[in-house]
């Protein structure tokens, strides 16, 4: 009989109907409905320990980078060395987890327990999440890397995939490229989405970090423990919205040299752009979700959709054409090598993956937080299988897409006889490409708007996040407490350029890596606590009771009156006596 308590019998009888005759107590696990945020009585206001800390050390990070950048720099440089010698097979062996765990969760029986109320429609429409999920999930990075990732893997194969610039150097220089930016880094997304999604939309938990550790911790995860997480997750953060804003003003800068032609530029030109693109998203952030960031997302899937159909027309578009299931193939058939490289193989390896692999695993892992939390927010009334499949498949295909594009449209470029790879920065490599094109200079000014828009409807999700992380979980977090958040991005942004000195991207690389190591290890506990939580749905409490009882029913109606019977629910009368327990009867 069924180990679940409650105030009703399963009755089978012959020929003869039962009558309802009370429902269960909500309190029952299997009726668990889930709490309206707005509706639970919690206290409000900025928690100070956490704020506090996170902003004190994240000041003294900003003093320690504008008064000793060079300290800073060699601090930097041997941290990433112990990070890279000692944990690199973590980020490897973590990420490729985190791909086989939500397509679990996907594939299986969870895949149909609803972010929300059983019957809780979606919040936003399709094309609305998809564009605000992606834009806030690796917008920029995309026109960063666009051209610059598959251009490098062509010219200077990884260390052991062939030599370069033959035939089977464009398979591998796809394949790659594919790897760091389609599967992976939606699902390292997709852990901390799901599990803040399901804790504040079915659990009615506070839109904290933390509260998804209540399955693990109980008490503990609103206590000290809880604290600390949220810090980890808060600093997190804030160096990977800074290493993106930092790419977006490199791209800028190399933009306004080619476009405007003012030359080679230093550091000033870089901390006048950041400036203005913290003051434009810290603008957004405070203006709201459905004002700032949905407007900003659809507005920017448009320039993006005609910049990519541009160079499709323009560019070299049955190259492209072919490339696109040869990289879809190429991908397929490299996965479990390209999952399993790490520093074993050599020190070429080793450094190969600092810069790429390695790089790209502690950025997506140090968006989770905001990201996470921000398709969250945006997937209240959505299954499990409906949030997987929107956030791995959606931004895969568009990845595939714009790699194929502009990646093939480059690759085409450098195996006609120019050398695009060899020409300035990889931040210059995408406005060079555009400049072989019609209408180039036109085509630029897009791309930096794309680059500004695209990091400010991400910073500006980021910035709203870090502060509900600083107010106890409060979806409204105050101006002020926003604002903080945004200028603090755009300072220490300007500090890791300065680390990284001349190679400024190495510097981005760098803190960015050192600043994801511990959420990572938070990320993973919380894979264990989810499907802890998950285990306890109600939805899953009621297939096991209804399967459990049906079947003694069915059974018992079997024995005692062979096909001619029915299945009824009644009042068990001995409940009292039984504690509740269950009974087949059979008449």
């Amino acid at each position: 009989m069924s180990t679940f308590e409650d105030e009703m019998t399963t009755g089978v009888a012959g020929g003869a109907d039962k009558t309802d005759t009370g429902p269960i107590p909500v309190a029952h696990p299997v009726l668990d409905v889930p709490v309206e945020e707005q509706n639970i009585t919690r206290s409000r206001g900025i928690d100070w320990a956490v704020f506090g800390v996170t902003a004190v050390i994240a000041l003294a990070f900003l003093v320690w980078g504008f008064l000793s950048t060079d300290t800073l720099a060699d601090a930097s440089s041997a941290a990433l060395t112990w990070v890279m010698n000692n944990t690199g097979w973590l980020f490897v062996l973590t990420s490729t987890g985190f791909v086989v765990f939500v397509l679990y969760l996907a594939l299986g029986r969870y895949g149909t327990i609803p972010l929300g109320r059983d019957d809780e429609e979606p919040e936003f429409n399709g094309i609305s999440w998809v564009a605000m999920m992606f834009s806030a999930g690796m917008g920029i990075g995309l026109m960063f890397f666009g051209v610059a990732e598959p251009l490098s893997h062509f010219a200077t194969p990884p260390p052991g995939t062939g030599a370069e610039g033959n035939p089977e150097a464009v398979q591998n220089a796809m394949a790659t490229t594919l790897f760091h930016w389609t599967l992976h880094p939606w699902a390292i997304y997709a852990v901390v989405g799901l599990a803040i999604a399901y804790g504040v939309y079915r659990k009615g938990r506070l839109q904290l970090i933390s509260s998804a550790f209540e399955p693990l911790l109980g008490s503990w995860a609103n206590g000290s423990w809880g604290k600390v997480i949220d810090m980890l997750a808060i600093f997190a953060t804030l160096f990977g919205s800074a290493a993106s804003l930092g790419l977006g003003a490199l791209q800028i800068r190399s933009g306004l040299q080619i476009v405007a032609g003012i030359g080679e530029t230093g550091n000033a030109i870089l901390i006048v752009i950041i400036t203005v693109l913290t003051v434009c998203f810290v603008l957004s952030a405070v203006s709201g979700v459905a004002r700032g960031i949905q407007w900003l997302s659809n507005t920017n899937m448009v320039l993006a959709l005609a910049l990519a159909l541009f160079v499709f027309v323009v560019g070299p578009t049955v190259f492209i054409l072919n490339l696109l299931p040869t990289a879809l193939g190429s991908y397929f058939a490299d996965l479990n090598m390209m999952s399993a490289r790490t520093g074993a193989e050599g020190d070429d390896v080793n450094t190969w993956l600092q810069s790429w692999t390695i790089f790209y695993w502690a950025w997506w892992v140090s968006w989770t937080p905001f990201v996470g939390m921000f398709i969250a927010r945006i997937s209240r009334g959505r299954t499990i299988r409906q949030f997987v499949a929107g956030v791995l498949v959606v931004p895969s295909l568009v990845s595939l897409v714009w790699f194929a594009i502009f990646g093939g449209s480059a690759i085409n470029v450098q195996q006609s006889g120019t050398d695009l790879a060899g020409e300035g920065g990889v931040e210059r490599q995408l406005f060079t490409l555009l400049d072989q094109y019609p209408i180039a200079t036109i085509a630029s000014v897009v791309v930096m708007i794309l680059v500004a828009i695209f990091f400010v409807s991400g910073a500006d999700a980021a910035s709203i996040v870090m502060g509900s992380l600083s107010q106890k979980g409060t979806i409204h977090p105050s101006r002020g407490t926003v604002v903080f958040w945004g200028v603090a991005t755009g300072a220490v942004a300007a500090v890791m350029l300065l680390v990284g000195g001349k190679d400024a991207l190495n510097g981005l690389q760098t803190i960015t890596i050192i600043a994801a190591l511990p959420f990572l290890l938070v990320m993973v506990a919380m894979a264990v606590a989810l499907l802890k939580d998950l285990r306890r749905d109600p939805k899953i409490l009621r297939r096991e009771y209804a399967a459990e009882a049906v079947n003694s029913a069915v059974v018992a109606g079997v024995t005692q009156h062979g096909d001619d019977f029915i299945i009824s629910v009644e009042k068990d009368p001995n409940c009292e006596e039984r504690g509740g327990a269950q009974r087949e009867e059979t008449g």
